[in-house]
C-alpha cells in the first residue's frame, strides 16, 4: 500500500478501473458468431513484465499451482477448460472481496481523519495487512491466468516452425524438420529455473523469417519473446512486412482450419489472431496511428477476408476503433485545464489591471514600496524597497530583455495581454518564491507526467537517426522535426516509419532547463538570486525523492549552465542548500551508471516513477552500439532481447501514475513562463543584469585609487 493513496490495488484502482471493466464486459457480451475453437476475446498483450522478466515471469509456484487446477481428485486428468473455469471463479471471488476491503479501508481512513473513535487506529494496521495479503493473492491468480492464456494454447513445436513459413505460400505441410537450423540458432542452458528441465534451448539468433516464425512457438509467450519482438522487430523488418506475414498465415489457414484445436492449421490461425491483437493493443500509437496505409490494409483485409468467415474479425475492427478513439482522446487531454482557465477570466482581468497599474507606478514614482497581493491565488509579489537608484535601469532592462527573448506563443492564460505580461516580467520570480518547493514539485511533476505518459518504449529506439546525442544537447534549438535527417546512423530498415515523439520529450526537457537558467539570471538582486537558486535546488530535491528523475535532471541542467554557475550568488548560498547540488550530481551519476538502476528492488512496482528521457535514450544507444547481425547474416536476438528489456521500463513506470491534486492556474503560469523563456539566449539575458557580475565596492575602489595616487606622489618628492 502506498501512503499517499496513489495505488491500492494490484494494477487497478476502484475509481479508474471499473469503467474499463464495463467496456470489456460489453465487448465480451456482444453476440458474435465465433467458432468454438477460438479463444475468448480478452487482452492478448503480454505486457512489460513479459519483456522484462522473460521466462522468469512465471516461477515454480505458478507451475505447481497449475498442476492442482481443474482436478477434483488426484486420479483425474488435467483439463484446460476445467482449469479456466476454476481459476475464473477464484479470481472473481478474490477480486470482489478485495474491492470491498478497499472501500472499507477508505471509510476507516476518513473516520480517522475526522478523529471519530480510537478503535479505528487499532483496526487500520490489521486491515492494511489483510489488504497486502489479498493483493498478493489476486496478483498471483492474475499471473496464473496469464500463464494459462499463453502456455497451453495455439503454439506449435519448434520442429514445425518451417511449416509456419511455407504455409503462407502453399498448402503443403511436408517440410523437413531440419530446415529449422537454417532459420534459427539456439544455445543450450544447463538448467531452467522455472520447470527444472535440463538442456533447455534458448534462442540466440535468426533470420527475419525465422524470428517471425518463432512467434508461433509453443513457448514464445512464456519466454517473453512476443512482447520483446513487438518492441524490436523494426530493426530487421518493416511494419508492412510483418503485417503481410501475419495476413498470409491467416489467409492460408482460416478457411481450412478445423474445429479440432490440436491440428497445426488451427493453431497457426489462432496464434496469428493472438499476435495481431497483441500488436494492435500494444503498438497502435507507434505503428498504425502514424501509418494510414498500414491501417487501411489491415482494415480492408479484416472486412473482406476475416469478418465474413469468423466473428473474430468484427472484434478486431472494434478493437481498432477503440484504439483510434483513445489516440484521439489523448490529443485533447488539456481541455479540462482550458475550461478551468476560462472560468477564471475575471481573475485574469484583475491581474491584468494590477500589472498595468504596477508598470505605471514604477515609471512615475520609483521610491515607493509596492506590495501586491493576489488574494485568490495567494500570489504575493514583492518589490525591493531600494528601487530609487535602479528604476531607470530597470525600465531599460525590461526593454532590452524583451528584445533578447523570442516572441512567446501566449495561450489562454496570457493571450489577451502580452504587453502587460512583458512589463510584469520582473514579478515572475516572486511567485516561485511564495510557493513551497513541495507545491511546485507536485505541479511540475504532473506536467512532466502528462508528457511522459504519451511516450512508448519504441520511441527510445534508433534515436541516433533522430539526431539525439550525448552531452545533453540532444536536440538542436530551432530545428524542426521534419528537418532531421534519417539517413545518418539509421538502424531501422529504410522503409520503416519511425515516430519522432522522443524529440518532443527532449525539447520539453531543454525548455525547462532554459527556463530555470533564465529565471535566475534575470533576477535584479543577488538576494533574489540566492532565494531562487535555493528554491530550484529544493524543488529538484523533492522531485528526485518522489522519483521524478526527469524534472530533477532538467533543473540540474539549468543550474549547471555555464553562465549560472559563474554567478556571485553561489558564494553566499547557505551551505546546507549548496549540498543539494552535490546530491543532484550523485543522482545523475547513479542514473547513468546502469540502464536498469530504477528497476531494482520492488519500489518501482508501487511508487510512481518518471525517468530522464535523455539518460534512457543514451542507455539504449549504448546497447545499439555494434553489429546486429552475425557472419551468416542472422540477427542477434540476444542483443535485441536486452534492448527490449531496457525500454520495457517505460510501460512499467506508466502503470503507477502520480495522483497529486492539480492546480491548473499554477500549472498554466508555469507553462507560460517556460514558453516565454524556452528559446532565450541566456548569455544575452545575463549581460543585461549587473547582479550577474562580481562587483567591487565603491569605497574600496576609491581607496585603491587614493593609495595609488599617494604612492605616485611619494615617488616625485
Amino acid at each position: 500500500l502506498q501512503s499517499n493513496g496513489c495505488c491500492i490495488g494490484p494494477g487497478f484502482t476502484e475509481e479508474n478501473r471499473e469503467p474499463e471493466e464495463e467496456t470489456i464486459i460489453k465487448i465480451a457480451g456482444n453476440s458474435y458468431l465465433v467458432s468454438p475453437n477460438l479463444p475468448d476475446f480478452h487482452s492478448c498483450s503480454p505486457g512489460w513484465s513479459s519483456a522484462f522478466y522473460g521466462a522468469e515471469c512465471f516461477d515454480s509456484e505458478v507451475h505447481s499451482y497449475m498442476k492442482t487446477l481443474g482436478k477434483q481428485k488426484s486420479s483425474e486428468s488435467q483439463n484446460i477448460d476445467a482449469k479456466k473455469v476454476e481459476l475464473e471463479q477464484l479470481l472473481m471471488m478474490e477480486t470482489k472481496n478485495y474491492r470491498k476491503t478497499i472501500k472499507f479501508y477508505q471509510k476507516l481512513l476518513q473516520k480517522e481523519r475526522r478523529s471519530k473513535g480510537p478503535e479505528t487506529k487499532s483496526m487500520l494496521p490489521k486491515l492494511r495487512g489483510q489488504l497486502e495479503e489479498m493483493k498478493s493473492k489476486v496478483q498471483f491468480l492474475e499471473l496464473v491466468k496469464k500463464y494459462i492464456m499463453y502456455a497451453e494454447q495455439w503454439g506449435v513445436e519448434s520442429c514445425v516452425l518451417p511449416t509456419v513459413i511455407h504455409n503462407g505460400r502453399t498448402d503443403t505441410v511436408d517440410v523437413a524438420p531440419t530446415d529449422e537450423l537454417s532459420l534459427l540458432l539456439y544455445y543450450n542452458t544447463e538448467k531452467h529455473q522455472c520447470n527444472n528441465q535440463n538442456g533447455v534451448r534458448v534462442l540466440q539468433a535468426g533470420t527475419p523469417l525465422g524470428l517471425m516464425a518463432y512467434l508461433y512457438s509453443r513457448n514464445a509467450f512464456l519466454e517473453g519473446y512476443v512482447q520483446q519482438f513487438l518492441y524490436t522487430f523494426r530493426y530487421f523488418c518493416t511494419q508492412e512486412e510483418f503485417l503481410q506475414f501475419l495476413l498470409d498465415r491467416i489467409s492460408s489457414t482460416l478457411s481450412s482450419a478445423s474445429l479440432d484445436p490440436s491440428t497445426s492449421l488451427t493453431k497457426i490461425c489462432n496464434r496469428s489472431f493472438y499476435i495481431l491483437q497483441a500488436w494492435i493493443e500494444d503498438c497502435y500509437s507507434v505503428d498504425f496511428a502514424t501509418n494510414t496505409d498500414l491501417l487501411c490494409t489491415l482494415k480492408e483485409f479484416i472486412s473482406t477476408k476475416v469478418a465474413p468467415l469468423n466473428g473474430y474479425g468484427e472484434r478486431l475492427l472494434s478493437l481498432l476503433e477503440d484504439a483510434s478513439a483513445r489516440k484521439s482522446g489523448s490529443a485533447h487531454q488539456c481541455s479540462s485545464m482550458d475550461k478551468c482557465e476560462e472560468e477564471g477570466e475575471e481573475d485574469r482581468k484583475t491581474l491584468r489591471s494590477l500589472c498595468k497599474k504596477l508598470s505605471e507606478d514604477v515609471s512615475r514614482k520609483a521610491c515607493l514600496f509596492f506590495r501586491l497581493q493576489y488574494t485568490e491565488h495567494n500570489f504575493n509579489w514583492k518589490l525591493s524597497k531600494g528601487m530609487g537608484p535602479i528604476a531607470q535601469y530597470q525600465r531599460e532592462r525590461l526593454r532590452t530583455t524583451s528584445s533578447v527573448l523570442p516572441k512567446p506563443c501566449y495561450n489562454s492564460f496570457t493571450e489577451e495581454f502580452p504587453v502587460s505580461f512583458g512589463k510584469a516580467d520582473e514579478v515572475g520570480p516572486y511567485l516561485l518564491i511564495d510557493y513551497s518547493a513541495q507545491q511546485l514539485c507536485c505541479q511540475l511533476t504532473l506536467q512532466q507526467q502528462e508528457v511522459f505518459h504519451k511516450c512508448h518504449p519504441v520511441h527510445f529506439l534508433n534515436s541516433r537517426a533522430l539526431g539525439v546525442k550525448d552531452k545533453c544537447v540532444a536536440v538542436q534549438k530551432a530545428v524542426s522535426t521534419e528537418a532531421v535527417s534519417l539517413k545518418v546512423c539509421n538502424l531501422f530498415l529504410s522503409k520503416c516509419i519511425q515516430d519522432q515523439y522522443l524529440l518532443q520529450l527532449l525539447r520539453n526537457a531543454d525548455s525547462i532547463s532554459t527556463w530555470v537558467a533564465a529565471e535566475i539570471v534575470t533576477c535584479h538582486t543577488s538576494k533574489l538570486q540566492v532565494s531562487l537558486l535555493s528554491k530550484f535546488l529544493l524543488i529538484a530535491k523533492c522531485c528526485y525523492e518522489q522519483r521524478n528523475f526527469a524534472t530533477a535532471m532538467q533543473i540540474l541542467a539549468g543550474l549547471e549552465n555555464l553562465i549560472v554557475r559563474q554567478l556571485p550568488a553561489w558564494k553566499i548560498l547557505p551551505a546546507k542548500v549548496a549540498e543539494i547540488m552535490e546530491e543532484l550530481k550523485a543522482v545523475e551519476v547513479f542514473l547513468k551508471s546502469d540502464s536498469l538502476c530504477l528497476m531494482e528492488g520492488e519500489r518501482f512496482k508501487t511508487l510512481p516513477t518518471i525517468p530522464s528521457a535523455h539518460v534512457l535514450a543514451m542507455h539504449v544507444q549504448q546497447l545499439e552500439t555494434g553489429g546486429f547481425t552475425m557472419t551468416n547474416g542472422a540477427h542477434k536476438w540476444t542483443k535485441l532481447r536486452n534492448i527490449a528489456k531496457v525500454v520495457s521500463q517505460v510501460h512499467a513506470f506508466q502503470e503507477n501514475p502520480y495522483t497529486y491534486t492539480p492546480d491548473f492556474k499554477v500549472q498554466s503560469y508555469l507553462r507560460q513562463r517556460i514558453t516565454h523563456f524556452k528559446d532565450a539566449d541566456i548569455s544575452a539575458l545575463a549581460a543585461d543584469n549587473c547582479a550577474n557580475f562580481h562587483q567591487i565596492p565603491a569605497e574600496k575602489h576609491s581607496r585603491k585609487i587614493q593609495d595609488t595616487l599617494r604612492r605616485m606622489k611619494a615617488t616625485f618628492q
